[in-house]
């Protein structure tokens, strides 16, 4: 009896062993098509932004939205916009109300999907549809106004792999003329907004 219950034990702690090593192997394997990052944002040698990862478990600041319905059937941007930013660029932002010096912020895009649903009539996201990226970088970008970077990784999948910056005059000038801090639009952003250093 006593051999019995021993072998039972030993067998059992076996198994746990066993499912103990099979979950840390499988939580060190990446994802599929997820590639491992160390950085935030990730260039190529000839300067090209790798598209980033990993950025859904950043802190989300908020989702604008400029419908077709409302801007007679040509809005420039008909998309959902997540907007995220990384944890450490938002930390400093929560203790100075600015944007460090290697801020990234990802707009990932989704469509206008439904417009009903049982809570009544509205905008509700679809699809993941694109994907873009500003970067602050005083070094990379020293010529761009605020030293800020954009990017773009297509408005349709499959999205591109790596791109180089976008022209000044296709971003630059917009927030530089509309944005209300650092070239950013945190008057949309009621996340940021909060975070603010003496925010109510």
């Amino acid at each position: 009896m006593l051999r019995s219950t021993r072998s039972k034990v030993i067998a059992s702690a076996a198994v746990l062993l066993g499912i103990n090593g099979l979950l840390s192997w499988l939580t060190a394997v990446p994802a599929a098509n997820q590639p491992q990052q160390s950085e935030p944002a990730e260039f190529t040698a000839d300067g090209k932004l790798k598209r980033p990862y990993g950025y859904r478990q950043w802190i989300f600041v908020g989702c604008p939205l400029t419908p077709n319905d409302l801007n007679g059937g040509e809005a420039t941007f008909p998309e959902f916009h997540d907007v995220y930013i990384d944890p450490e660029s938002f930390a400093h932002f929560q203790k100075t109300g600015h944007f460090r010096d290697g801020t990234v912020i990802v707009k990932e895009l989704t469509s206008v999907g439904s417009k009903q649903a049982p809570s009544g009539n509205g905008y509700f996201q679809g699809d993941f549809t694109g994907l873009e990226t500003a970067i602050k970088d005083a070094k990379r970008f020293k010529d761009e106004p605020g030293n800020w970077g954009y990017f773009s990784f297509g408005h349709k999948y499959p999205l591109k792999k790596e791109v180089a910056a976008n022209a000044t005059a296709s971003c630059n000038a917009c927030h530089q003329a509309n944005a209300k801090t650092d070239w950013v639009f945190t008057h949309y952003y009621p996340v940021l907004r909060a975070a603010m250093p003496g925010a109510k």
